[in-house]
């Protein structure tokens, strides 16, 4: 067992707020950040420990504000400085803290600093962009290299005034900032310390591990024989150079302040490339949220199609995970919903009315018994779910999903050669995994548009808001809201819970998830039940014995059983039990 130290960013339980659809206070169908400020009691009262802030930088939306055109200022949708500083202010005076987004693989073609890369080949910040010329074939001229943008298309954009393409690995408005250029490096370490200085308390780091692309930019290899453009993530994945770039980042920003520092790494499942970002040996970031449980329900071609999974595979994942390299220090970041992640309970519990709530809760047992700093997704608290699939394409304001959309329409109306295709296939794999569902306006009560603003939200409110809503939770015992608070609690008073080690039980078991916590003196036991239906489990001999364990959590009435030796697990039923030590 380890004994390594234990800042404070390892028991936290980080809340993330997507800003637009968190809570409109001027009425303008926008969420802001008078909205998140008056929200703060709530938050508090929760057990939220750190609010992190999906971007509110200056932006044409062209990404839902993942497109930043001013880093030093805040988008007028949201508020200004000043709003930003009593927002702080609050957050800071009930013993909060708040991360921001740092966004800086790419910005938006808006920047200044973009503006004055194109303006000239000789500009001083031309080489802060990657540009390159463009290759004939066939006396054709063809972007530099295959690579497809992640959005669909070419990775290039074409720019009239010089005739040379610059890179966007997402949508043409984002270029890809060239951070092998070291006066481009220190003007996002001073990005960074102009957040630190104004009393940022960390940052979750946008696509992090794609910021060193590989020398020469080769063509992609050909995997999709129906388009020209490849995907070329082998290419710029964890790429030559971007372990020296986060540890400089460390060095020059990181390693002065006491901060919690989070990576998104995406494109990659090797646990060896992962956690050279983690190890503390190495000097770079606190955690990364990998993506294999999140990638567990889609096929490699699009994260936005469907496909099934098995609980042995999931068992698979978390263990892997759980135990991988601890004694080195590596550190998970848990979560199973973000901005980008259609909702939990519709993906790997039951959304219908008859056990949406049961399972909620079951899926906040799994996650606040692993071990990781904690983050939860606004409305996760809440039991919310996908919206229906009876919504049309029209609803998803997502560019990702519209880009998919319009590409699979294209190829199908070429193919059969007529415009009236059929989708319905598309739209049912769109249900169950866009985006978009995640960022469906918060349900605070039954009044209009769920008591997100007064007047037209900016995207549609998920239909059932009258009847399942914060405030019809806040107060209900028996309500999610309730049960994530009794949660949040008993993770912070079990430090077995946090720290302890895992150990899987009845791993071949394909409807109960089974694992024990150890931690010092202390044993935690979690019994969790993913599907319909009850289920009997015997753990005479997977335990070595039942003495002493209290039931302390569960997500039925269960108040004051004792361990038995064999279980019956209700449907969707989760339970968890602590031993703190054993009398001689």
């Amino acid at each position: 067992m380890s004994t390594l130290p234990h800042p404070w960013w390892k028991s936290a339980t980080v809340y993330q707020i997507y800003p637009a659809s968190f809570l409109d206070a001027n009425g303008d169908g926008t969420g802001d950040l008078a909205g998140i400020t008056a929200k703060l009691d709530y938050l508090k009262d929760l057990g939220v420990d750190v609010i992190w802030l999906s971007p509110i930088y200056r932006s044409p939306l062209a990404d839902m504000g993942y497109d930043i055109s001013d880093y030093g200022n805040l988008d007028s949708r949201y508020g200004t400085l000043e709003d930003w500083d009593r927002l702080l202010e609050g957050v800071h005076a009930r013993g909060m803290k708040l991360m921001m987004d740092l966004v800086v693989n790419h910005t938006s073609d808006e920047h200044a600093w973009f503006t004055a890369s194109k303006s000239s080949k000789n500009d001083p910040k031309r080489d802060w962009y990657i540009w390159r010329p463009g290759k004939v074939v066939d006396g054709e001229e063809l972007p530099p290299n295959n690579w497809k943008s992640m959005f669909q298309g070419s990775a290039w954009e074409r720019d009239p005034a010089t005739g040379e393409y610059y890179l966007h690995l997402f949508v043409s408005k984002q270029p890809d900032l060239n951070w092998d250029n070291p006066d481009m490096r220190s003007a996002v370490w001073d990005v960074m310390r102009f957040w630190v200085l104004r009393g940022c308390d960390g940052f979750r780091m946008d696509v992090i591990n794609i910021i060193s692309k590989t020398d020469g930019l080769p063509d992609a290899p050909l995997v999709d024989h129906t388009q020209y453009y490849q995907p070329a993530n082998m290419y710029f994945t964890n790429g030559p150079r971007v372990h020296q770039y986060i540890k400089q980042m460390h060095d020059e920003v990181l390693s002065r302040h006491d901060l919690i520092t989070v990576g998104e790494t995406p494109f990659t499942h090797e646990l060896s490339e992962l956690a050279a970002y983690v190890l503390p040996e190495n000097r770079e970031l606190n955690m990364v949220f990998h993506f294999e449980l999140m990638d567990i329900d889609s096929p490699p071609e699009s994260p936005l199609l469907r496909k099934t999974w098995t609980l042995t595979e999931l068992k698979a994942i978390v263990g892997r995970w759980q135990r991988f390299m601890r004694d080195d220090g590596f550190w998970n970041a848990v979560f199973i919903e973000n901005h980008d992640q259609a909702r939990s309970v519709s993906r790997f519990g039951n959304d219908s009315t008859q056990w949406r709530a049961i399972s909620a809760k079951m899926l906040a047992i799994f996650e606040i018994t692993q071990t990781g700093t904690l983050y939860v997704y606004q409305g996760q608290e809440l039991g919310l779910k996908n919206f229906p699939r009876t919504w049309g394409i029209e609803e998803y304001n997502d560019v990702a999903s519209q880009n998919y959309w319009n590409l699979i329409k294209e190829q199908r109306q070429k193919a059969q050669g007529k415009v009236d295709v059929e989708m319905s296939d598309l739209l049912d794999s769109f249900a169950q995994r866009a985006r978009d569902h995640a960022r469906t306006p918060m349900q605070w009560n039954a009044s209009a548009h769920g008591g997100f603003t007064t007047g037209t939200p900016w995207m549609r409110v998920n239909d059932d808001y009258p009847e399942w809503n914060a405030d019809q939770q806040i107060g209900d015992e028996t309500s999610v809201h309730a049960f994530w608070k009794r949660a949040l609690k008993t993770r912070k008073v079990h430090d077995v819970l946090i720290y302890g080690d895992f150990v899987m039980l009845l791993e071949a078991h394909e409807q109960v998830f089974a694992y024990m916590r150890n931690y010092g003196s202390a044993s935690a036991l979690v019994l969790l039940n993913f599907k319909e239906g009850k289920v009997e489990v015997d753990l005479r001999e997977a335990i070595g014995g039942i003495a002493g364990y209290a039931f302390v959590l569960g997500n039925y009435e269960n108040k004051g059983i004792g361990l038995q030796e064999k279980v019956t697990l209700r449907d969707y039923e989760g339970q968890v039990y602590v031993r703190e030590a054993l009398s001689n």
